[in-house]
C-alpha cells in the first residue's frame, strides 16, 4: 500500500493504540496534520504553546499509564518542547516527541527555521533520531515507542524533514509494539535480601515512582506487614500507600515529615526501592542514613551506587522484584524500632493549627479537598504552593 511519510507516520500511531496527541502546527509539520486530519481515532487536542503540549503529553501519560505524544514544528516550536521533555526525562515518564524539519538537502545549512533538535535534546531524551529515509519512517516510529516504553521510561524524540513526510513508500502494517521485558533474579540474591531483613532490628523502607509505574504499591504493602517494617515515600510515590497506614511515615527528604527523616537517620537496614536518592532526599549524601546497610533496588543499574554508595544491589523493576522476594520474607515484629517511631511521630511531626486571625497554607489546602469531589484533579507549578500540597 503505498502512501505518504505523513499518511504512514499516523498508521503507526493508531498501530500503537494512539487515540489522543497534543501539539500546535507549523509549516514544517504541516503534511502530517494534513494526514492527521482523515483520521477519524486519533484525536488532536491542540494547545496555545508547544511547551504546553510537552507537559500534557507527560501528563497524559501519567494518567492514564499509556505513552504521551506531542507534536511541533521546526526551529522554534521544537525548542519549545525542550522544557517538557526534561520533565518527562527526569521523571521517568514515556512520551514520543514528533518534530518537523527542514527538508533533507536543506540540513546543517542554517536553513529558515532550522535547528540541531535531536543536538539540543539529546542530554534529556532516551534516544532520538532524524529520518532521512521515507522507508525507514515506520519501523523508527515502532522503535520510538519501544524505547520510550521499556526498562526505565523516558521521552523519545522523531524528527522528521518535510520531503519526508511528502515522499512515498510501501507501508506494511506490523501491530503494537510488545513489551516483554523479564528481570532475571537468581534464589541467592532474593534469599540474601531476605536475610538481610531478617537481621535487622531497626529496617526502614524508602521507596519512589519505580514503585508507581509498576503499580506495585500493594505488594510492597504486603511485605511491609509481613515483615513489620515502616516506610516513607518520595514525592513521585504518592499515593502507592494510603499514609493513613500505620507503616507509612509519609513523605520522606527536606519537605517530608521529621520522623521519616529520624528514622532513616537511626535505622539499621534501609531498603530503597524505585529511588534514585535525590539530593531532595539524600540533601548530604555522605551522612545519609550513616548507621544503615543499604539494599538499592531499581530498573536501571545506572543509578546504583551513583549517589549513594550501597551494600547490596538487584536491577529489576519493583512488581518483579516485590513479587519474587515475598516467600522468602520472614513474619517479624520490631515492637521496640515501632514503639520508637511512634514517639518521633507524636513530638517532633508538625500538627498544624489553625488561626483565625491569617489563613495558614494547610487552612487553604484543606479547603481546597473539602470543597472538591474526591476525583478532582489539582495541578500544581513547582514551588512552596507544590510541597504544600504534596504534604
Amino acid at each position: 500500500m503505498q502512501m505518504t511519510g505523513a499518511e504512514v507516520m499516523v498508521k503507526c500511531l493508531a498501530e500503537q493504540g494512539v487515540t489522543t496527541v497534543f501539539g500546535y502546527p507549523g509549516g514544517a509539520i504541516l503534511p502530517f496534520y494534513d494526514a492527521l486530519r482523515e483520521a477519524a481515532d486519533i484525536r488532536h487536542i491542540l494547545t496555545a504553546h508547544e511547551q504546553g503540549a510537552a507537559h500534557a503529553a507527560d501528563g497524559y501519560a501519567r494518567a492514564g499509564g499509556q505513552v504521551g505524544v506531542c507534536i511541533a514544528t521546526s526551529g522554534p516550536g521544537a525548542t519549545n518542547l525542550v522544557t517538557g521533555l526534561a520533565n518527562a526525562f527526569l521523571d521517568s515518564i514515556p512520551v514520543v516527541a514528533i518534530t518537523g524539519q527542514v527538508s533533507v538537502a536543506m540540513i546543517g545549512r542554517d536553513a529558515f527555521q532550522e535547528v540541531d533538535i535531536t543536538g539540543i535534546t539529546m542530554p534529556i531524551t532516551k534516544h532520538n533520531f532524524v529520518v532521512r529515509d521515507v522507508e525507514e519512517l515506520a519501523d523508527t516510529v515502532r522503535n520510538a515507542f519501544r524505547i520510550a516504553a521499556s526498562g526505565r521510561p523516558g521521552p523519545v524524540l522523531i524528527d522528521i524533514p518535510k520531503d519526508i513526510t511528502a515522499a512515498k513508500c510501501e507501508f506494511i502494517p506490523k501491530g503494537k509494539v510488545e513489551i516483554n521485558e523479564t528481570y532475571e533474579i537468581s534464589d541467592e540474591e532474593l534469599q540474601t535480601v531476605a536475610d538481610m531483613i531478617a537481621a535487622s532490628e531497626r529496617p526502614m523502607i524508602y521507596y519512589g515512582g519505580g514503585v508507581e509505574t509498576s503499580d506495585a504499591g500493594d505488594m510492597l504493602l504486603q511485605l511491609q506487614r509481613k515483615a513489620d517494617i515502616p516506610s516513607a515515600h518520595t514525592m513521585m510515590a504518592i499515593g502507592c500507600i494510603p499514609d493513613t497506614e500505620p507503616l507509612s511515615l509519609g513523605m520522606i527528604g527536606m519537605h517530608g515529615t521529621v520522623s521519616a527523616a529520624w528514622a532513616v537517620e537511626r535505622c539499621d537496614l534501609l531498603v530503597c526501592i524505585g529511588a534514585r536518592f535525590s539530593d531532595r532526599v539524600a540533601t548530604n549524601t555522605k551522612r545519609f542514613a550513616p548507621s544503615a546497610k543499604v539494599i538499592h533496588v531499581d530498573i536501571d543499574d545506572a543509578e546504583i551506587n551513583k549517589n549513594i554508595g550501597v551494600d547490596y544491589a538487584i536491577v529489576s523493576d519493583a512488581e518483579t522484584f516485590l513479587e519474587k522476594v515475598m516467600p522468602y520474607i520472614k513474619e517479624a515484629k520490631h515492637d521496640a524500632w515501632r514503639a520508637q517511631i511512634t514517639e518521633w511521630q507524636t513530638k517532633l511531626d508538625y500538627v498544624p493549627k489553625d488561626d483565625e486571625s491569617v489563613i495558614h497554607p494547610h487552612q487553604l489546602l484543606r479547603t481546597v479537598a473539602e470543597e472538591t469531589p474526591e476525583d478532582t484533579i489539582i495541578a500544581t507549578d513547582v514551588g512552596q504552593h507544590q510541597l504544600w500540597s504534596a504534604q
